[in-house]
């Protein structure tokens, strides 16, 4: 059978719309991997969120059926239990779908989804996975996958790694994936998925992201660590709608890797900036937050959110210029990111539900039915780096040296909120109305006629 994304030709093989043949384009990766004839291209998903396991789904639809030369599959951890609530509301989905309902039945896996209903028995995330179900998006059935719930079994010999985990768990994680490599003579190719960061305070404070964090724990040098981004929500790209994403690292590997990606409503291009990508990242995740509360709080008013809008972006380009050399060649991905972030990610849906009380600070940043906010910890880090007082810039109106976070009020107001609990959600509409608050076009203005720039921020030499 063929793919959604391929269409039979009349000399039986599989095109594609977008690069040439299937059959092409994983002969063309297995190439460069080394791989022999009879010894499968070994893809490995690490982490089931929406997006890891929107990921590893459509490379499933996409290749599945080159049995012989490409082997696809997911871990996650076993033993999470699905609750009562969501097992009623699966087998609504499921009944709701008649593609999913003959497919269940056709597997003789449909009586378990029934009995779980009932309460006579305990589905598992990793069971119902391989039917085609994510935990962290039940309305949105998948194809059918292949699971493996022991770590060591999943990565001990695959050629490429997706790590579909949330930065908070990228490294310790990868850590125990080390110890599986130990033996290995060849390393594999990862592509981190992940948006969040870290950081490390110090002599030289700098940020930390999740392809640093796999470098780390597993010695995989970086030119074969490569991060994928763009303005997706995981859903949206399963069902077909048209989306676009960058793949960044060496070249070596991206350019084949971007082909290799591509599908015809899923344009891959590539990058060799992987870092700074890799951080707006996580940039947008903490300004959608207060995005969220900003939407709660006002009842939607467009005029206060695009007062926020305002605000923030002044925000986010003062920052990229101390990330990034050339940081106008950043606006656009990093907009575009922000922007499908506030219409429709979790993390502005979590600054929604905390502003009007339907969630609390005390229930975590991993949220049933989401998986993580990842804006949370990005909070933190970007607070504490830019707090260091080594990295102190100009401040023109006051002609004195503050540390960059005196000039970001946004994310310093996100850290009162989120991190040390000092204001409510509330507190973030103080913020925008104080009339010490310059106008954004100041901060911007500020950025570009100083040279911010610190490539030690990012681990880089100046």
């Amino acid at each position: 059978m063929v793919g959604s994304n391929g269409n039979a030709h009349s000399n039986g093989s599989l095109l594609n719309v977008n690069g040439g043949s299937l059959e092409e384009k994983v002969d063309e990766i297995r190439g460069l991997l080394g791989k022999v004839e009879g010894d499968p291209l070994r893809i490995v998903g690490v982490g089931a969120g929406a997006w890891g396991s929107v990921f590893i789904a459509m490379l499933q639809e996409a290749y599945g059926s080159l049995r012989e030369k490409v082997l696809i599959r997911i871990w996650r951890r076993p033993g999470r239990m699905v609750d009562r609530a969501t097992a009623e509301h699966l087998f609504e989905v499921i009944n709701s779908r008649e593609d999913v309902l003959r497919r269940l039945i056709r597997r003789c896996a449909y009586l378990k989804y029934v009995e779980a209903r009932l309460g006579d028995r305990t589905l598992y995330a990793d069971e119902i996975l391989k039917d085609g179900f994510c935990l962290n998006m039940i309305d949105t059935p998948l194809c059918p996958l292949k699971v493996v719930t022991n770590l060591q079994e999943a990565v001990w010999d695959a050629d490429i790694v997706i790590n579909g985990l949330p930065s908070t768990e990228t490294r310790e994680v990868f850590e125990e994936i080390s110890k599986y490599w130990k033996e290995r003579i060849t390393v594999p190719v990862i592509v981190s998925l992940a948006k969040g960061v870290e950081a490390e305070l110090g002599t030289e404070p700098r940020i930390i992201t999740p392809t640093l964090m796999i470098n780390q724990a597993t010695g995989v040098p970086l030119d074969s660590i490569l991060y994928l981004g763009g303005p997706n929500i995981a859903s949206e790209i399963y069902n077909k709608e048209y989306a676009n994403a960058r793949i960044c690292g060496a070249e070596k590997w991206r350019k084949t890797l971007a082909k290799f990606l591509r599908q015809p409503h899923f344009i891959v291009w590539d990058n060799g900036d992987l870092v700074t990508h890799e951080i707006m990242g996580g940039l947008k995740n903490v300004y959608a937050i207060g995005a969220g509360m900003v939407a709660a709080l006002t009842n939607e008013s467009a005029t206060s959110k695009s007062v926020y809008f305002a605000h923030c972006t002044s925000e986010m380009i003062f920052i990229t210029h101390l990330l990034a050399e050339e940081p106008e060649k950043l606006a656009g991905p990093l907009l575009a990111d922000t922007y499908v972030t506030l219409l429709k990610g979790r993390n502005a849906w979590y600054g929604q539900k905390l502003a009007k009380g339907e969630l609390s600070l005390e229930m975590g940043d991993s949220i049933k039915g989401k998986g993580m906010i990842q804006g949370v910890s990005a909070v933190r880090a970007f607070y504490e780096l830019l707090s260091q007082s080594s990295l102190n810039v100009l401040n023109p109106e006051e002609n004195k040296h503050v540390a960059p976070v005196e000039l970001c009020p946004i994310l310093k107001m996100l850290y009162r909120i989120l991190i040390i609990r000092e204001y409510p959600a509330q507190a973030i509409l103080e913020a925008l109305r104080d009339e010490t608050m310059n106008d954004p076009r100041d901060r911007i203005e500020i950025a570009q006629s100083h040279v911010f720039y610190r490539p030690s921020l990012l681990g880089h030499k100046p």
